[in-house]
């Protein structure tokens, strides 16, 4: 018996130890992060660009929605401000987005004139119901070397979901360069696209980080972002990988983690 124990023991460690392995080698498959980071984009993305729809004075854009918001200048302060009322009750917009409460602008110059600074702040703003928050600032960088208008675009903000179960913060560094429809008077054919990175915490508090890899393409005439590609890397995690997708306005996102995919589409 007193020989036979030694091999016991052996035999319980050595399960142990593969019961461990099998626990540590458990594939990482959570795309919390990557999902709340595309909410957030989108969220804030949708704001700038319902600002370039609803305003037509002083260089910035303007057209009309089935959800069609008061707009009201006041030119006479310094910087100028704009505020974009959707009201305190939901409509829903052309696109098929609820919206209400207001987006507050201020701003220095005309839109295309370089070096014009445009904060965007929304005021108890909610899309979809999901509490909108932060601020994002657009500075007119003028012509890049391809002769395209570009823009630094940096956002402070938070998403918060519409039950109210969880909110994420967002972060961006970001540049926005217009590559279609400068010329022309038709908003619809505005196109951008977005380079750069970021950070954020997920609606369970765990820090993230962003990097833009295919830059993202912004079409004024979609509430989407319809194409390109964003890694964000978790704490101490793998990479996320986002794809927009090839162009197409429909909101659907792959994200891919340890070699696996998932979709899911963005309200």
């Amino acid at each position: 018996m007193r020989t036979k124990l030694p091999m016991i023991a052996a035999f319980a460690l050595l399960t142990l130890a593969a019961c461990r392995k099998d626990k540590d080698e458990t594939v990482d498959l959570d795309y919390t992060s990557a999902s709340d980071n595309a909410r957030a984009e989108d969220a804030f993305s949708d704001m700038l660009t319902e600002v370039d729809k609803a305003v037509d004075a002083n260089g910035l854009r303007g057209t009309d929605d089935d959800c069609d918001p008061v707009v009201t200048f006041d030119t006479l302060s310094s910087p100028r401000t704009i505020t974009v009322d959707f009201g305190g009750v939901n409509c829903t917009a052309n696109n098929g987005r609820q919206r209400r409460g207001r987006i507050l602008v201020s701003y220095t110059g005309r839109y295309r004139d370089a070096g014009t600074v445009i904060t965007i702040t929304p005021d108890d703003y909610y899309v979809n119901d999901n509490h909108v928050q932060g601020t994002k600032t657009v500075t007119n960088l003028g012509l890049n070397s391809d002769g395209h208008p570009h823009y630094s675009v940096v956002v402070n903000g938070s998403l918060t979901a519409a039950d109210g179960s969880w909110t994420s913060t967002h972060q961006a560094n970001r540049t926005r360069t217009w590559i279609e429809g400068e010329g022309t008077q038709n908003i619809f054919d505005d196109v951008y696209l977005i380079t750069g990175g970021g950070s954020g915490e997920n609606r369970n508090g765990n820090p993230y980080t962003v990097s833009i890899t295919s830059a993202l393409r912004v079409q004024v005439g979609c509430p989407f972002i319809t194409a390109g590609s964003v890694d964000v890397t978790p704490e101490n995690k793998p990479t996320r990988t986002i794809n927009y997708g090839n162009g197409s306005c429909d909101g659907i996102l792959t994200v891919t983690v340890n070699g696996q995919s998932f979709t899911f589409t963005i309200g």
